[in-house]
């Protein structure tokens, strides 16, 4: 039994292997022929200087504090979005519920290219919405450092090449919301009523009684959406074009020239890339196990 598991295991870990043998390689070595299976996966010549090569080659540290803030933001915003949004739909008694929660649902049909239209052109003109609202503010030159013409300049704070576009489209999730409700259904309401026996209102309940037995739960969302918005290459490529907002998938793109690829120094960035996505998973496995099992047991 273990050994089907353990080949399936180590097929699995090839790519990433191979990754590691390419990022500590030189580049005339990267992309040469070979038919030992040795040589495949182990390096000829070591060549740690890649690693440090990719801090030079590019702004990589201004790409990574551009992704871990997108990412952190739209993380925290998704899980209270999607924890407020299922105590509401899991604990709440209100008319048309069930109905409202189903159509809610049936936007995870809708796929992301779809809608990626939509959210560019209401960021496209929000400025102008702002503007007309509060005409005495200059939105559209409403920037987090500096002016236009600063060296400083980090990005607008509304509208396209900002912050706002990169994080606020990401802190809404159907799916979040839907598996936080299956979560907080499995918590007893009996729970509930004793509180509001010793005068607790919602407000209590949701962030006393409800949120620390959904650490499983919260946990696990947390992984999921850090993964995807750390990973995500479209839509900031969409919605950014000053160089220093970038965040790591779209600066990567550096070592991609007409005329070839710096395979060496890509995946030594693709390495570096990797730590705080493992870094979070070994840190919250336990709960995420028991989180990505939710509903899997029943009585």
């Amino acid at each position: 039994m273990h050994g089907p598991l353990l080949l399936i295991g180590a097929t699995m870990l090839l790519p990433l292997v191979f990754m590691l043998k390419t990022a500590l390689s030189p580049a005339a070595e990267t992309m040469q022929a070979t038919d030992s299976f040795v040589e495949m996966v182990w390096p000829r010549h070591w060549r740690w200087a890649n690693f440090a090569e990719v801090w030079e080659a590019i702004p990589f540290l201004r790409y990574y504090v551009n992704s871990l803030l997108v990412a952190v933001a739209a993380t925290a915003g998704q899980v209270g979005t999607s924890a407020c949004a299922a105590y509401a739909f899991a604990r709440l008694e209100w008319r048309g519920r069930d109905r409202w929660f189903f159509a809610y649902l049936a936007t995870m049909m809708v796929p992301h290219s779809v809608t990626m239209i939509p959210n560019f052109v209401a960021l496209r003109y929000l400025p102008d919405l702002l503007s007309a609202v509060a005409p005495w503010v200059q939105w559209h030159d409403l920037r987090y450092l500096g002016t236009a013409a600063d060296a400083s300049v980090v990005g607008r704070l509304v509208g396209l090449d900002s912050y706002f576009a990169l994080t606020v489209p990401a802190m809404f999730s159907a799916y979040g919301t839907f598996m936080l409700r299956q979560f907080f259904q499995s918590i007893p309401r009996s729970l509930d009523e004793v509180a509001r026996i010793d005068g607790a209102g919602h407000w209590v309940i949701f962030s006393r009684v409800i949120l620390p037995l959904a650490g499983p739960g919260l946990t696990t969302l947390t992984i999921l959406t850090f993964m995807s918005v750390w990973g995500s290459f479209l839509w900031p490529l969409v919605v950014t074009n000053e160089t220093a907002l970038l965040t790591l998938p779209v600066g990567l793109q550096a070592f991609q020239g007409q005329y070839g690829t710096e395979w060496h120094l890509m995946m030594a960035a693709a390495l570096l890339m990797l730590i705080p996505v493992v870094t979070l998973f070994l840190a919250g496995q336990r709960f995420f196990v028991a989180g990505a099992t939710i509903g899997a047991v029943k009585g």
